[in-house]
């Protein structure tokens, strides 16, 4: 489980392991749901049909039994409770922090041959006019990045299709995104906006890219017009450089797109960005150039995270204005986000502001992100799960209990 800190409001929300005997309707593709209706025995000639009526009770309307599906029959709605189900991934523990950002650490199902089920984790960050949803793609990570929390923490695996989208399903459970829905009764900060979830960010656990087919399937569901309904230009994914997959990400799923960064030299982000020593700066930023729909009006955003004494010079921010020369893009400075056992410290405000100051005069939309969560690890480069990867041997001899499953 996470680590508890001071919050606003918290509450371990359910400590029992999932148990997914059938597999869950909620989170798939209009594709996948096709195939499951036709296992389940539905006609072809119905089965469009079916999809579409399944597609607006689960994503426009959130149902999560198949009771409330009124305009399909009792007897289609039997047959489908005896092969699935509509089940979210598990919330084990919710925390609000004091500035209103929520985060959940949520259990998947065990798959295949995991003894334990593992955990993910998602972040909610509400202003007044938007709200942002932080989700991952991946169990762990394999990049190690030496700044990020979730880098120290070992790739367990690719999260499926409907694990990504049941992300946001949890979230607007939780927060009343569903038409007619009652908001929490916690008094934390919602949007005043009719939609309390306007952003999707892909820049939780994991590198997106590298679990692309099921992170672009994903967010074909969360865009799809007729269901979520979220705007491709309100989608970020975020990566630290998978330079082959950029411009395939472009042309396949036409997001917006977001680069770590976080050093104008091969040297230093060889360090804080391992996967530089496969892929340098020079030929990300080309990848950058030629990435699918660039333009004044789609830029990509460079995250810059702030570490003291280590890229925040300012001849760093005047590189930083050189490489990006021809780039139509912002740059959001990232104040570092310590956590357990870092080596790292953020910039003095004072040097942040002055780096600021270099990007912003030579015409680049250059904010500084305000650390949001902190207090309960939820902010910037601070995910983690205690889930691990076992080995053969361990499945083996580990006993299979449902009452102990968990990754802790």
């Amino acid at each position: 489980m996470v680590a508890v800190h001071p919050t606003r409001a918290e509450s371990a929300v359910s400590p029992e392991p999932v148990r997914a005997l059938k597999p869950t309707l909620a989170g798939m593709t209009r594709a996948q749901m096709g195939a499951a209706l036709k296992a389940a025995g539905v006609p072809d000639k119905q089965q469009r049909m079916r999809v579409n009526q399944l597609w607006k009770w689960i994503y426009v309307s959130g149902v999560a039994t198949f009771e409330a599906m009124t305009d399909v029959s009792k007897d289609l709605r039997a047959k489908l409770a005896d092969h699935y189900m509509l089940e979210r991934p598990e919330i084990v523990a919710e925390q609000v922090s004091i500035d209103g950002t929520r985060k959940w650490l949520l259990r998947l199902p065990k798959r295949g041959h995991e003894v334990r089920a593992p955990e993910v984790e998602c972040v909610y960050i509400p202003e007044e006019d938007r709200g942002t949803l932080c989700i991952s793609s991946q169990v762990g990570c394999t990049l190690t990045c030496t700044f990020c929390h979730t880098g120290t923490q070992k790739l367990v695996r690719n999260l499926e299709v409907e694990e990504i989208v049941g992300q946001i399903l949890v979230a607007k459970d939780r927060i009343g995104d569903w038409p007619g829905a009652t908001p929490p009764g916690d008094g934390a900060m919602l949007p005043v906006s009719e939609r309390k979830i306007t952003n999707i960010v892909l820049m939780g656990m994991g590198e997106p890219l590298y679990n692309f087919d099921h992170v672009r399937d994903a967010m074909d569901v969360a865009s799809d017009g007729e269901g979520l309904s979220m705007s491709k230009r309100r989608i970020t994914l975020s990566t630290s450089g998978v330079v082959p997959e950029i411009g395939r990400w472009g042309e396949e799923a036409g997001t917006m797109l977001a680069i770590s960064l976080h050093a104008v030299r091969d040297e230093l982000r060889d360090v804080l960005v391992p996967i530089n020593k496969k892929y340098p700066i020079a030929e990300l930023l080309e990848a950058c150039r030629n990435y699918p729909g660039v333009s004044n009006a789609r830029r990509i955003t460079f995250e810059y995270v702030m570490l003291k004494g280590v890229n925040d010079s300012l001849a760093e921010a005047r590189e930083l204005v050189r490489l990006l020369a021809g780039i139509p893009a912002k740059i959001n400075l990232i104040p570092f986000n310590p956590w357990p056992g870092t080596d790292y410290d953020c910039s003095d405000w004072a040097q942040i502001e002055k780096f600021a100051d270099v990007v912003n005069k030579a015409g680049y939309a250059s904010p500084v992100r305000t650390p949001r969560g902190r207090d309960i690890l939820a902010a910037c480069g601070q995910l983690k799960s205690e889930s691990q990867r076992v080995r053969a041997s361990e499945r083996v001899a580990a006993p299979v209990s449902d009452a102990t499953d968990g990754g802790a």
